[in-house]
């Protein structure tokens, strides 16, 4: 499975949970999207749906996890055996080759990327004023662990934006799912 994710917006090189999270909370309505769209995962919504508090079915849900009372819905997931590959062209406000800059250091910019990508470990990483909307119920992430990237490619080029914010960038994330094997599970969702 091949798919875009794209993001506009600040990317600092030292973040909190909230800022994880806010960028997290944009990304949600393009996978909530690629759920309900893609031919491989329109028909899976019981893997993203609780029909109740106490699931008898380990199938039914297997992709929620309940974090500080929120459900997250990851899509790379190691139940189905997934992983993803990842190729990001980022825009940022500063000359190309300025890998160390006003904005910090691409490494742990894309840190804070990755840490965003997947959904949140413990309640730490969500921030304590957030309450969910309905439609973030559940909120999609794109990993259910960063560990789950097992390449990435970066190319980085200039933001041509006059008077832009030294941390603000664009992302455009390109996402391949792939498969450690080929399950019954994951044969439609493997590239």
């Amino acid at each position: 499975m091949h798919f875009t994710l794209t993001y506009s917006g600040q990317l600092p090189s030292s973040s909190n949970a909230k800022v994880k999270h806010d960028i997290r909370r944009k990304l949600h309505p393009q996978l909530k999207e690629l759920w309900r769209t893609h031919p491989a995962l329109a028909g899976c919504k019981n893997l993203v749906t609780r029909d109740s508090e106490e699931e008898e079915d380990s199938s039914d849900a297997a992709f929620l996890t309940v974090i500080q009372g929120n459900d997250f819905a990851p899509l790379v997931h190691p139940y189905y055996k997934l992983y993803a590959e990842l190729d990001i062209f980022m825009l940022r406000p500063e000359a190309p080759g300025a890998v160390i800059s006003k904005a910090g250091d691409i490494d742990n910019q894309l840190k804070t990327l990755f840490d965003a990508l997947r959904r949140p470990t413990d309640q730490t990483e969500v921030p304590s004023s957030w309450s969910p909307t309905a439609d973030e119920a559940p909120l999609y992430c794109l990993l259910e662990d960063d560990k789950l990237i097992t390449k990435v490619s970066v190319e980085t080029d200039r933001l041509l934006i006059q008077g832009a914010n030294e941390k603000e960038v664009q992302l455009t994330i390109r996402v391949s799912v792939k498969g450690f094997t080929a399950t019954w599970g994951n044969i439609g969702l493997i590239s």
